[in-house]
């Protein structure tokens, strides 16, 4: 079994994905229904597909229907951030970074009710395949937003505006 990592962030987690290589390039598994560590019961209904060019940041937004975002970086180098400020929660104010790669295939697995966003933190575009447990919604659309650089997401480690250009 390939490794899975848990964050304090109830339901955030993170699988490392098997690449099976060979001389035309390689073959990889990003999500099966049988895999109910990371699956639970979910079922993906939408798929879509961005391109970020370097430093492009796409947050702040959450989801509070019940969607789970899961997310694949295919090619290039992203930074995932992850933060909850649901009051009451045990986790409030708490911020998760992941950073994956097209190269160390990884699905990462975000449920929509805690703040998440990207950034292109190479130097090449990325490409990324975000997988939903939920149809977007075009006339009622599922989603809050909240600017990139919002001074009321404090990041727990520095007590200071979150910042993304902080690689730590």
């Amino acid at each position: 079994m390939a490794e899975e990592i848990k964050y304090q962030l109830e339901g955030l987690i993170v699988r490392a994905l098997d690449k099976h290589c060979d001389d035309r390039g390689f073959f990889a598994e990003v999500l099966r229904g049988d895999w109910k560590h990371l699956m639970l019961d979910e079922d993906i209904v939408q798929a879509s597909l961005s391109l970020s060019r370097p430093d492009v940041i796409r947050a702040w937004h959450r989801h509070l229907r019940g969607q789970v975002d899961y997310i694949i970086v295919v090619e290039g180098t992203v930074k995932i951030a992850v933060y909850d400020d649901r009051s009451g929660s045990p986790t409030f104010g708490e911020i998760v970074d992941i950073q994956v790669t097209g190269e160390e295939l990884k699905v990462v697995r975000v449920p929509g009710h805690y703040w998440h966003g990207t950034k292109n933190i190479g130097d090449k575009p990325s490409l990324t395949l975000y997988l939903f447990t939920r149809l977007y919604d075009y006339n009622n659309p599922d989603e809050e937003r909240r600017e990139w650089d919002d001074p009321d997401i404090i990041d727990p480690r520095t007590k200071n505006p979150y910042d993304w250009n902080n690689l730590s």
